[in-house]
């Protein structure tokens, strides 16, 4: 392991609002991108459907908030903010150049403890209203999550292998060379699957499917239904942020600024996740589960096995 990168921690009061405002930028032009190629997958022309999402943002919080019989209210209205928030922790650690909120030595460890804590926030969308239709969507999440959550576990650990280190700024300053995703692409696939598994995205949208009447959806309406529609894009958003540093060389690249570089990256990923989840159709959890364990887990292992030995060659 080399020297640690130096990393210039902002630790200012208006930081983490900051790293907030720019999370919702990002979900805002991943939500605006979507509607836009939903349009156009439909045929129709285009218009003004960028500016879809912030008209039913207007509607929805104007819409009055549903209420049903015997719901655990407060666990069920925990839920939105809950993956706002997780994903707003995840991108906290997230450098932009030299630039970080929270320079943690254990930012990989970080960033999947933050992933977890979405399996419980959507379950719990699915438990809260007492509904049978937002209960399957719940634990459908629960059997998807577990085709793909051990598979990413192994996908992040292959970077934090190659660096020598747990952090991320460490992790970035090891690909000054070559990027991981050059040598690790295996898991840099991997880790973009999990990435649209805890956004319920693409192919992982069956929790809010329509044959369940939208599932964890089904009973939201109002604020609600808003936070957890903004969570989705925010978590999808803060998976493309936290790739940069570990697959794609952090803010390193000609002639910008490094923070620039960071920026660039992150919306280029992000525009390539929201097409994947317009493209790929959507998969029944126990097709994935057998697609999760006896494919990509072994996959992950077998890129995680070369890592290591490129390492042990290397020192």
């Amino acid at each position: 392991m080399g020297d640690s990168a130096v990393a210039a921690v902002t630790s200012s009061w208006w930081a983490p609002a900051l790293v907030a405002a720019w999370l919702l930028v990002l979900a805002l032009g991943a939500a605006c991108l979507d509607a836009v190629l939903a349009t156009r997958g439909h045929g129709l022309p285009v218009g003004r459907r960028a500016a879809a999402p912030l008209q039913e943002a207007a509607r929805l919080l104007h819409q009055q908030r549903r209420t049903t019989l015997q719901a655990d209210t407060l666990l069920w209205r925990v839920t939105g903010p809950g993956l706002v928030v997780a994903a707003v922790l995840m991108v906290a650690i997230v450098p932009w150049g030299h630039q970080v909120v929270a320079d943690l030595d254990v930012g990989v460890v970080w960033f999947n403890a933050m992933d977890v804590t979405v399996w419980a926030f959507v379950w719990l969308a699915g438990w809260g209203p007492n509904s049978a239709h937002a209960l399957v969507g719940g634990y459908r999440f629960l059997a998807l999550a577990l085709g793909y959550e051990l598979p990413l576990m192994f996908a992040l650990t292959a970077p934090a292998v190659g660096a020598g280190s747990l952090r991320l700024l460490d992790i970035a300053q090891a690909q000054d060379h070559l990027w991981f995703v050059a040598w690790m692409p295996v898991a840099f696939l991997v880790y973009c699957v999990g990435v649209l598994g805890f956004s319920v995205s693409g192919p992982f949208s069956t929790p809010a499917g329509a044959d369940v009447s939208g599932g964890v959806l089904a009973e939201t309406s109002g604020v609600d239904r808003l936070l957890l529609q903004a969570g989705r894009y925010a978590l999808l958003s803060a998976g493309a942020a936290f790739a940069v540093p570990m697959f794609l060389g952090g803010g390193g690249g000609p002639v910008l600024p490094q923070w620039l570089w960071s920026v660039v990256k992150t919306c280029l990923l992000l525009a390539a996740l929201v097409a994947a989840r317009r493209r790929l159709p959507a998969v029944r959890p126990e097709r994935f589960a057998e697609v999760g364990w006896i494919v990509l887990l072994p996959a992950t292992l077998l890129q995680l096995l070369v890592v290591s030995v490129v390492v042990v060659v290397r020192s």
